[in-house]
């Protein structure tokens, strides 16, 4: 079998790749040199693993997911429950939430599990709208409107009981949440002409006590709704789009603050940390100050053929991988190595593109199916722990999410709760 530069078997595009591009909840996260010269969002116009066989043939009636015990020797836990759901997924981080004493995928309808046992506890009919990812802030759950009226809702998690509304304005279609903090949620929604058609959007910020609309933005000509990936922190709204941008607002304006340009992909997200957004850029991964777009510190492969994957902070540590399936722990803040680990590498594992912590544990979803699933790995060291995976060979990627008792894992539309 021949083995591609990113560890994994074959080569090409892959069809769960194309499905999260499709999704609209991907990224362009690369950069170029320099901040001067760029407008705002220009359109340039100018089987392996202690779970045991991984990928292999669909279990049969009455199968239970690999594992054993307690994840000891190797071995995956049994899962506390698994359910089929009706969810719908794209490979966005945002499409599985854990809240409340819930769970829930997006889906339609759209349905929250008791975390402890599976139950159903409440279901939305209208569910969630496809692509846009589900966001939890100040208790409150943020949906855009599934009736695509220009409206955006909030729910209890807990009782699924409607607790906020915002309609953005009738000149306006589709407002989508991108971001949320403990006084806004911003959104980005396209502008409607005359004829019912559009050719531009808007970026606005949405008071989430009162609904009402606290400043709104329109982006350049050429500009795209879909591809958004955002993050707000303190004064500072930071999202990146298909149009190979990574641009900075301020919260309480809406002011660009500063854009980069970027030149490659990675189609992954970029990390935030407090005043820093790091940023994989093929082999090299950057740091910028969210307030001047300044250069703060960098780190690079050893090859350069080996690009960085999506990066995740957690608890102050940067957790990132290579396409040589070399994992490494980085502090956030000043960019040194505190470990490197080539463990997945040499238990054959497929590279993991999203992660939890729980513990001293961090928990890895895989993109891919085969030789992957959800990777429990030593978070001081690297070390791999256990491999879950269902068998079930579906070509959805695995998301994972946790509520600090119990990590969570989807994958298509079939739903595990694991203990730790």
């Amino acid at each position: 079998m021949t083995m591609r530069r990113d560890g994994m078997p074959g080569g090409g595009f892959s069809r769960r790749r194309a499905l999260r591009l499709a999704g609209g909840g991907l990224t362009l996260a690369v950069l170029s040199a320099g901040v001067a010269g760029c407008r705002e969002d220009g359109s340039d116009g100018g089987g392996s693993g202690g779970s045991g066989p991984v990928g292999g043939d669909k279990p049969t009636e009455g199968d239970k997911p690999a594992g054993g015990g307690a994840g000891q020797d190797g071995q995956a836990p049994e899962p506390l429950w698994t359910k089929t759901t009706s969810a719908q997924t794209y490979g966005d981080n945002d499409e599985l939430v854990a809240a409340a004493g819930v769970v829930v995928a997006s889906g339609a309808p759209l349905v929250a599990l008791d975390a402890a046992t599976g139950k159903e506890q409440w279901s939305l009919e209208d569910g969630a709208t496809p692509g846009a990812p589900m966001l939890l802030g100040s208790g409150t759950l943020y949906l855009a409107g599934a009736a695509y009226d220009g409206t955006v809702t909030g729910y209890d998690p807990a009782s699924g009981k409607q607790t906020w509304r915002s309609h953005l304005g009738k000149e306006y279609r589709q407002p989508r949440p991108i971001a949320v903090d403990d006084d806004q949620v911003y959104v980005i929604a396209e502008i409607l002409e005359a004829d019912g058609s559009s050719e531009t959007n808007v970026i606005a910020a949405l008071d989430s006590g009162t609904g009402r609309v606290a400043w709104k933005e329109q982006r350049d000509f050429g500009t795209e709704q879909n591809g958004i990936h955002a993050h707000a922190e303190g004064r500072h709204l930071v999202y990146t789009d298909f149009k190979r941008n990574l641009t900075v607002r301020d919260t309480a304006t809406g002011k660009q603050v500063w854009t980069h340009k970027t030149a490659k992909t990675n189609y992954g997200f970029f990390a935030v940390y407090k005043d820093l957004v790091i940023v994989p850029q093929g082999p090299k991964l950057l740091a910028f100050g969210l307030a001047d777009g300044s250069a703060k510190w960098s780190v690079e492969t050893a090859e350069s053929y080996v690009a960085f994957k999506e990066p995740a902070v957690l608890d102050g540590v940067l957790y990132v991988v290579d396409s040589s399936r070399r994992m490494r722990a980085l502090d956030a803040r000043t960019g040194r190595e505190i470990w490197q680990s080539t463990a997945l590498a040499d238990a054959n594992l497929t590279v993991p593109r999203q992660y939890v912590k729980l513990g001293d544990v961090l928990y890895a979803a895989t993109d891919l199916d085969e030789r992957g699933g959800v990777i429990a790995m030593d978070a001081k060291t690297g070390a791999v722990r256990w491999t879950f995976n269902d068998r079930t060979g579906d070509h959805h990627a695995w998301l994972v999410a946790t509520d600090g008792k119990r990590v969570f894992a989807l994958h298509g539309k079939r739903l595990h709760a694991l203990p730790v």
